[in-house]
């Protein structure tokens, strides 16, 4: 082999194919790889989605080891140049993927060493697929989160401020068993869920946070007898700092477990979502209508109306279930350092944030093209005693116990229900047959817009505590869209 200061071989022209790949690892075996194992082996079909950051490593790791004197500069741009090149044929579509060589990293050191010759063979000193793989699958976490995951989150919480901007201040029950119990404004309800996503937000943050730790130079488990400069890796690639630890740095998979975590719960949270509307647009609640590009018709009944899409996403809930469980389990046991176990974790973690991000999309695209039905809304109100508490509070604010007055309204609603009345078509008259204290004023307190109007605690549903909500939900958004 050529000594390192030789210049390197300037390979085939950009775009031809390398010569038929050989197994890097194959000096200490007798036989090849049985067929079958191989395919089993490779990785590459899943995680050649990693190449920008394997390329991007790759490249801060060779000049590096030029800063350091462990590589010549002119290997080091060779190296980078190189890589340039390689990346150019990834993403023209001329590259061509092969499941002999396993992975990614592979792939791409064979293509590269086809192209710039022996200077390619020197780009793993100092280096592992161990602390590689790492390094790749945090620097893709960490772009997944910045590039498709804030923004989504973003997007959908800006459709829901756009929704209660737009009718929130319609009224509907409030519901607790799934039965009516106190009304509130449509915009309370949707600012539910914008503080759900913001719960889900600040824990993708935290978790890009820890995931912003570099694994490159830690090499197999135990660190690399080369004076590395993991510092000027770790700021180069955008890493907060180097990993402590040289057998944590490459069996760590915590940063992909707490990742889907959020995910699993941020679809639980579109999941409940995906269910209320689901409901909402059924005919036997008609609050909202779906729009037609947000919606499907059946293949033997005409007149349906399907609600397809918020039930793909409440059913896409289980996948990502399923793949922090699956991740969880690869964990579980495994002793220190890499194993070939950890090859499972990136289409875990791959799927779960591709559900994520596209549950996300599906509902911020949704909810604009959604008919709010504030008649049906208001006339469910009408119908469900909803401000029954209303009635308990009134006589609780002129002195009556609490506990006693919950007892007199509810024999006043038994008697509603046989009379088959509302509450808000009674007369004063009745109403003292239930307790004297009841005056003219409890006809206006007993409406829905005065139960509404009366929650004026913080959070609550008042209308002027709403609009502080939205104006502070509306200026936190704006403040991180810039």
């Amino acid at each position: 082999m050529a000594d390192h200061r030789d210049p390197p071989s300037p390979g085939p022209a950009p775009g031809a194919a390398p010569d038929a790949p050989q197994i890097t690892w194959g000096g200490r075996f007798s036989e090849p790889t049985d067929a079958f194992v191989a395919r089993l082996n490779a990785s590459v079909g899943f995680d050649k989605r990693l190449y920008r950051q394997d390329i991007a490593g790759s490249k801060a790791h060779a000049t590096m080891l030029a800063a350091q004197g462990i590589l010549s500069q002119a290997d080091a741009q060779a190296i980078c140049a190189g890589l340039d090149g390689v990346q150019a044929d990834i993403e023209a579509g001329r590259f061509e993927w092969s499941d002999a060589l396993e992975d990614v990293h592979m792939n791409v050191e064979h293509h590269l060493t086809a192209r710039i010759g022996a200077a390619g063979g020197r780009l793993h000193t100092a280096r592992s697929r161990n602390d590689q793989v790492a390094t790749d699958l945090r620097l893709w976490l960490m772009a997944f989160i910045d590039d498709s995951l804030l923004p989504g989150i973003d997007r959908l919480q800006g459709a829901l401020l756009d929704l209660a901007d737009r009718d929130g201040q319609a009224i509907l029950p409030g519901y607790t068993h799934l039965q009516r119990a106190q009304p509130v404004l449509l915009a309370h309800h949707l600012l539910a869920y914008v503080e759900m996503l913001e719960r889900d937000r600040g824990r993708v943050v935290d978790c890009r946070r820890r995931a912003a730790e570099s694994p490159l130079g830690s090499a197999a488990l135990a660190g690399t007898p080369f004076p590395l400069d993991r510092e000027a890796t770790a700021r180069a690639l955008g890493f907060s700092r180097p990993m402590a630890n040289s057998l944590d740095a490459v069996a760590d998979r915590d940063f992909a477990v707490e990742f889907t975590a959020g995910a699993a719960l941020a679809m639980v949270h579109l999941s409940r979502l995906a269910e209320e509307l689901v409901v909402w647009s059924s005919q036997e609640f008609g609050f909202i209508e779906l729009g037609d590009a947000f919606a499907t018709g059946s293949s033997i009944m005409p007149q349906k109306k399907n609600p397809d899409i918020p039930e793909l996403v409440r059913g896409k809930t289980g996948r990502v279930f399923g793949d922090l469980v699956a991740l969880l389990t690869v964990l579980k046991g495994l002793p220190l350092a890499y194993n070939k176990d950890l090859q499972e974790d990136k289409e875990a973690l791959f799927d779960a944030a591709d559900t994520l991000r596209d549950s996300l999309e599906a509902m911020a695209r949704l909810l604009p093209a959604t008919t709010v039905r504030a008649d049906r809304m208001r006339a469910a109100c009408e119908a469900g005693f909803v401000t029954a508490t209303d009635v308990a509070d009134y006589l609780a604010a002129r002195g009556v116990p609490f506990r006693d007055a919950h007892h007199v309204v509810g024999r006043l609603v038994g008697w509603c229900i046989a009379e088959e009345r509302p509450l808000t078509a009674l007369t004063v008259a009745e109403f003292k047959r239930f307790h004297p204290i009841f005056e003219d004023d409890i006809l206006t307190a007993v409406t829905v817009e005065a139960s509404v109007a009366a929650r004026i605690s913080q959070g609550g549903t008042a209308p002027a505590r709403v609009a502080e909500a939205l104006a502070a939900a509306r200026a936190r958004l704006s403040a991180r869209l810039g």
